[in-house]
Parts: C-alpha cells; sequence; structure tokens
C-alpha cells in the first residue's frame, strides 16, 4: 500500500489569510497531512464529522460558535479527536478554559510555525 499516511490535520480559524499560511505550514511536514478547514464553528464541526481528524488546530474566537463552544460539542461527540486550541488571547483565564473545555493544548497566536508542527505531532501521538 505504500507510505503511511500523516497525522490528519483540520484548520478551524476564520481568518482567511492565517488559514492559509496555516495550510502552507502544515504542507512542509510529511508527518502531517491537512484534511480539511473551516471559517467558523458550525462549519468546523461538519469538517471534523466529514473528515475525521487525528488533530484539530481550532481559534476560540470564530462566528456562528466559538472555539469553547466547539470544544464543548466535540467533548460529547467526538472525545478522541486531539485539540490544539491557537488563539489571539494569550491571558491564563482563557488557556485555562480552554483546557477545561477539552482542549490538548494551547498555542497563542504569532508562535514559531516550527513549533507548531511540532505541537501538531506530539499532541497526535
Amino acid at each position: 500500500m505504500g507510505q503511511a499516511a500523516g497525522i490528519r490535520v483540520v484548520i478551524a480559524d476564520d481568518n482567511d489569510g492565517l488559514r492559509m499560511l496555516l495550510r502552507a505550514v502544515v504542507g512542509l511536514d510529511d508527518r502531517l497531512e491537512f484534511v480539511g478547514e473551516a471559517a467558523d464553528g458550525r462549519e468546523t464541526l461538519d469538517v471534523v464529522e466529514a473528515t475525521d481528524p487525528d488533530v484539530l488546530l481550532l481559534d476560540l474566537s470564530m462566528p456562528a460558535l466559538d472555539g469553547l463552544q466547539v470544544l464543548e460539542t466535540l467533548q460529547r461527540t467526538r472525545p478522541t479527536l486531539k485539540v490544539i486550541v491557537y488563539s489571539g488571547f494569550a491571558g491564563a483565564d482563557v488557556r485555562r478554559a480552554a483546557l477545561a473545555a477539552g482542549a490538548d493544548d494551547y498555542l497563542v497566536k504569532g508562535v514559531d510555525p516550527m513549533q507548531i508542527v511540532e505541537r501538531l505531532v506530539a499532541t497526535a501521538r
């Protein structure tokens, strides 16, 4: 059958440019496979259902449903899905809320792109 597929990644962020950048970052690493993206919370749930990713990179501040609402839904519907929150909010309270809602990791926007790749790989394992 050939080489095993990479770690399947979905990216959810309402910023088109950031999603494009993150797709490029994921595409640079052969351990990762980009399988879908979403621009709002409802679309995120649909894309996760349709693509069955290993890990979701999730923004907190999105229309329709915010990232915390998405996390709470995924805890019920897909409890084994790994989720990294990727947010512009650096505060400890927001980080605690995301982790309490079911996130496996929390990154603040602006970190080095290679750190994102390494966290995706580590979280999926």
